[in-house]
């Protein structure tokens, strides 16, 4: 009897032992964690130089902002000749599918996402969804290991943080910031908060005087000053006029009390259509549909200000409650003016008459899969890129590609200036009209921080500079030399920050990148305001 109750224990104490054994660690040679559009080149810029590569992205599918809303290049506010390596086959492989002998800017979400699946699977990039970095294993510098949400480890020699957050980069103890500069800090005439805007006339308070959600005084800031506040945020849907569209939904969570200043505008002005409230794009789309953003003017948008202050070092569960917040914002400003009776019949007709995209996010209720996250943190690396790097002084002795972009920034909060008027500030809508070069130290961390990680998205350099960087074609390009440069790095054995330049410069070239602004003569940004 005695034995069978030993032999049961020891059977219990073997199934336990088994249930609690240590998930196993898969190994590969570059792990990029994030399949933006950034991630996604980076993957399989490294995997053709036949390096072993694990994609790992958070959600269900890879694309980021371009399979969700984003369908432009940003070529009408770039030079498109800055455009080259993979990123430039990207959208050439779009064009192609278009029915165009060249590259085509302009694309739809799903479109996007099918030609980055491609990519990634003629790469033989490995790509596991619906799994975040939960925490990082060091070893002095080097990053041995990270574990998952969803109980992996992954093993590699070198990593890349492409994501929009930054997360792989701050569980490994890498530097980084996020909101603005003081204007002095830098020496950016464009840093800090700013003021440019003419005040819109729509009380700030509610009817008891109690300050709206959403809006600070004036009286807390001054011109020039730091700000941990970011760009505000907002989903980026894909509405159609079709048939087949679907009619915008009731939030579970509706409160039309949240669109008061929408209400007071619409009664003061009942002649206000909806393009005076949301931006609509239909670049070169099929007819009826259309791309939305956030209308920077307007008295209210599907911008969610300060929806999400809280954000860029939020943990993952606040992060889902800031998106959902959002995700009800959004659906509830267009449920309100195609239904609330205070919306004048025009309005409501006109709205009515637009719904969401039926082809678009078909698993996810036509609603796109990201939130626009403008910026959130960005890395304090080995080089610093500034307002500088972008308006004078464009070359740089480690040039890996090109940027081109305009230096934008949305507003970042609403500031009540009286008891009748508010203004939206932290705009910056500036021109350049000649492309600059981006320095390759502003994707690696510092030497004494971390020597196996590449930053292409949350790189190093202020809000200013971000303001440039932060489009999916600059990241892409940082992208593609991130994966090549980690490769590069697999094979000579060396950390990232010790690659010899003129090496990683030939294997470049090699691959068609551009990284020279004496490359050519510059047919110079276009002149076009969004």
């Amino acid at each position: 009897m005695k034995s069978i109750f030993f032999f049961c224990l020891l059977l219990v104490c073997c199934c336990s032992f088994r249930l609690k054994k240590p998930a196993q660690t898969e190994t590969y040679d570059v792990v990029v964690y994030g399949g933006t559009p950034g991630g996604i080149i980076s993957a399989v810029a490294a995997a053709r130089e036949g390096v072993r590569v694990l994609l790992i992205e958070p959600t269900k599918h890879v694309g980021g902002l371009n399979t969700s809303g984003i369908g432009t290049a940003e070529s009408e506010h770039m030079i498109e000749e800055t455009y080259s390596g993979l990123p430039l086959e990207f959208y050439e492989r779009l064009g192609k599918h278009y029915g165009k002998s060249g590259p085509t800017f302009y694309f739809e979400s799903h479109v996007a996402e099918k030609t980055f699946t491609d990519l990634l699977k003629e790469a033989n990039v490995t790509v596991v969804y619906e799994a975040f970095v939960n925490s990082v294993q060091k070893k002095g510098t080097v990053i041995q290991s990270v574990n998952l949400t969803n109980g992996k480890n992954v093993a590699g020699k070198v990593f890349i943080d492409a994501t929009y957050e930054g997360d792989l980069m701050a569980r490994a103890g890498v530097s980084h910031t996020h909101g603005r500069e003081s204007r002095g800090q830098y020496g950016e005439s464009l840093g800090g908060v700013r003021f440019i805007d003419t005040p819109i006339e729509a009380a700030p308070y509610d009817d008891s005087g109690r300050l709206l959600p959403g809006f600070v005084e004036r009286n807390t800031l001054t011109e020039g000053q730091a700000s941990d506040r970011v760009m505000n945020y907002n989903f980026r849907l894909m509405m159609s006029t079709k048939s087949d569209r679907r009619p915008f939904p009731k939030p579970a969570s509706y409160k039309p009390e949240r669109y008061l200043l929408l209400t007071r505008l619409l009664k003061n002005h009942p002649e206000t259509t909806l393009k005076d409230i949301i931006d609509l794009y239909s670049w070169t789309y099929p007819k009826g549909k259309f791309e939305t953003n956030n209308k920077q003017k307007a008295v209210i948008s599907l911008g969610h200000f300060g929806g999400n202050v809280d954000y860029p070092e939020a943990n993952y569960a606040r992060r889902d409650a800031i998106y959902q917040d959002h995700k009800a914002w959004t659906l509830g400003l267009m449920y309100y003016l195609a239904n609330d009776p205070s919306v004048p019949e025009t309005l409501r007709t006109e709205t009515a008459g637009y719904g969401l995209s039926a082809d678009e996010f078909t698993d996810n209720e036509n609603f796109p899969y990201y939130l626009y996250v403008r910026e959130a943190r960005r890395m304090i690396g080995a080089y610093v890129q500034t307002q500088k790097d972008i308006l004078q002084e464009r070359t740089k002795p480690d040039a890996i590609c090109l940027g081109s972009h305009w230096i934008d920034s949305h507003h970042v909060q609403r500031v009540a200036v009286s008891k009748t008027q508010f203004v939206n500030e932290g705009r910056i809508w500036e021109p350049i009209t000649q492309p600059y070069e981006l320095s390759y130290r502003i994707i690696t961390p510092k030497a004494t921080e971390c020597t196996n990680l590449l930053v292409p998205v949350c790189a190093s350099s202020s809000h200013v500079g971000f303001c440039s960087l932060r489009v999916e074609s600059t990241w892409m390009q940082l992208g593609n030399s991130a994966g090549i440069a980690a490769a590069m790095a697999i094979k000579q054995k060396k950390a990232v920050q010790d690659l010899a330049y003129n090496s990683l410069k030939t294997a470049l070239e090699k691959k068609g990148v551009i990284l020279s602004i004496n490359h050519q003569t510059w047919n110079g940004n276009k002149d076009v305001t969004k």
